[in-house]
């Protein structure tokens, strides 16, 4: 019988998972509702700004010892530009925030608790760190979108489940979809939560 669990590491420490990571962002994503085609070195250079913070968290799931999921965050002002940018010009602070970069696991294996393990870790990262508010953002496509699975089901339940809600804040990417030739301008909202520290 496998053994799935969660493991945590701290920036620099996670070095050593980098491709696994990378190529993982790649199988998960390539999935509705993202449909991106991504690439090992851009994936790899992404991934850099994890590992290059001490104060961020590489989560690996771990089935015996392959890698099935991975979650990372750190802290806001440590962030992506682009990340910072709808917090600055909205006039809100980067200081007290922890941001939550991506949550991907294998298909086979969502449904068992790694979600929630995620965001447990995350938060109790956050709290360690002396920071108080966490947030993410997610791409938002139309409901028409000709790709939707027909019986696809969002995250929004589970996000709100766990205490989060949307923000007035978005965000853009663009890249190509999958089968398309040129890139397209994305929508990213932020979710927040305030975490309690009672």
């Amino acid at each position: 019988m496998s053994t799935l669990t969660i493991q945590a590491l701290r920036g620099a420490d996670a070095t050593p998972w980098l491709d696994a990571i990378a190529q993982l962002r790649i199988d998960v994503f390539r999935e509705w509702p993202y449909l991106y085609a991504g690439n090992l070195p851009y994936e790899q250079g992404y991934l850099r700004t994890y590992f290059d913070c001490p104060d961020s968290i590489v989560l690996l799931a771990l089935d015996d010892d392959a890698l099935v999921g991975a979650s990372t965050a750190l802290p806001l002002a440590a962030a992506e530009t682009e990340m910072q940018a709808p917090f600055i010009q909205a006039g809100i602070s980067t200081d007290d925030w922890l941001y939550f970069g991506e949550s991907v696991v294998l298909d086979t294996y969502r449904g068992r608790g790694l979600g929630v393990g995620f965001f447990a870790e995350r938060e109790s990262h956050a709290l360690a760190l002396g920071l108080k508010r966490c947030t993410f953002c997610a791409v938002e496509r139309p409901d028409t979108h000709p790709a939707k699975p027909p019986h696809y089901i969002g995250n929004e339940r589970f996000w709100t489940n766990r205490g989060y809600t949307p923000m007035d804040l978005v965000c853009h990417f663009a890249w190509p979809d999958i089968g398309a030739t040129e890139s397209t301008d994305k929508p990213m909202r932020f979710w927040e939560r305030t975490l309690p520290t009672g």
